[in-house]
């Protein structure tokens, strides 16, 4: 089998050589040229002709993210990005992905972190995948359905609404590639719903309030990163905070959010097991179901239980998922209603509501 060839772009000498270790630790993966910046990654890209990049977002001359909307359209590559934890470097990340950026990775803020065998388990994991993406098809598609909506009403104040006035919840998970796929189903989703949203997208610390944030500039409902004993509100959405499970609790007439540090579920926190069995168990008739991109399992074992208490669920179709491993789990168990490209998940999401 070929190995899996890397090109790493980073200002930091010292950064390009820790990488460059790490990623030659795996015998399916080479590194087969370094970059100090972007320009550079663009000419390299071009020569080297790589499988992946790990691209930094603050380099001199040119930076990550302008350097990714020219490799995007000239020479289309997955990339990964390298993310400061700052609410900068997290915004900055958000907007890598809606660019076309494959997934991301925090940037260790020291060598001991780096050296960490979670740091560089992840790295090679998301090389791995990173490097089956069906890059074309995934760009062509996700700018086909992106939609841009300012929003009427922002103020919870002027919408006047009662809790629990909702006819359904509507509980979506996703991983790799949720970013973009979230951007191309919450803006088509209209303000007036008449259901409340709760979400589990796969992201550490300090990134889901900038996706968060970015998904409400965008949408009609309004989208928030969640609180703890929050009381769910119709045409609003909920992300669960990064490393918080996210659970569904039922307080006399309301419907609240439960976040926890409870053991990871799945191999997640949050998990999207963890919130839909919370739902679940609460033996709600009108809940649907919504899996997205991802890789792995996570969601497949409480969508069975949410169909068992009569969910309807929705799952993203393989030609349009950045990893089918979610939406594959979920489909395999014969749970599913509905399998759509993420294009008319949407629709599918109004079209249950009559269900």
């Amino acid at each position: 089998m070929a190995k899996i060839r890397v090109l790493v772009v980073d200002d930091s000498a010292f950064m390009r050589k820790v990488l460059s270790d790490i990623i030659s630790t795996n015998e399916n993966i080479e590194v087969v040229g370094t970059a100090r910046n972007g320009k550079e990654a663009i000419e390299k890209i071009a020569d080297l002709k790589p499988d992946v990049v790990t691209l930094d977002v603050e380099m001199p001359v040119m930076d990550g993210l302008t350097a990714l909307k020219q490799i995007m359209r000239k020479n289309p590559v997955p990339v990964l990005m390298l993310s400061s934890l700052t609410k900068e470097g997290a915004d900055a990340t958000i907007k890598a992905l809606q660019y076309g950026a494959v997934d991301f990775i925090p940037k260790p803020s020291s060598i001991f972190k780096i050296n960490a065998d979670d740091v560089k388990n992840q790295l090679i994991e998301k090389i791995l995948v990173a490097s089956k993406v069906n890059l074309t098809k995934h760009t062509v598609t996700h700018s086909k359905v992106f939609t841009s909506r300012k929003k009427d009403i922002k103020s919870v104040s002027n919408l006047n609404i009662k809790t629990n006035n909702f006819k359904k919840i509507v509980a979506i998970g996703t991983s790799t590639g949720g970013p973009r796929a979230l951007q191309a189903v919450l803006p088509n989703i209209p303000k007036d719903i008449d259901a409340s949203f709760l979400i589990v997208q796969h992201m550490p610390p300090g990134f889901t309030k900038s996706l968060a944030d970015r998904l409400n500039s965008i949408s009609e409902i309004n989208v928030k990163e969640a609180e703890d004993n929050e009381v769910l509100l119709a045409g609003h959405a909920y992300i669960a905070p990064g490393d918080y499970h996210m659970k569904l609790i039922r307080e006399g007439m309301s419907y609240k959010i439960k976040l926890s540090k409870e053991p990871p579920v799945s191999g997640h926190r949050p998990s999207v097991d963890y919130m839909i069995d919370s739902i679940a168990k609460l033996n709600i008739s009108n809940v649907i179901g919504v899996i997205l991109t991802g890789m792995g399992s996570d969601g497949a074992n409480g969508l069975k239980n949410l169909k068992d208490n009569n969910g309807f669920i929705i799952a993203q179709d393989e030609e349009t998922c950045v990893v089918f491993g979610m939406p594959k789990a979920a489909i395999k168990l014969g749970i599913v209603d509905v399998v759509a490209p993420i294009d008319k998940i949407s629709e599918e999401i109004i079209k249950a509501m009559e269900v």
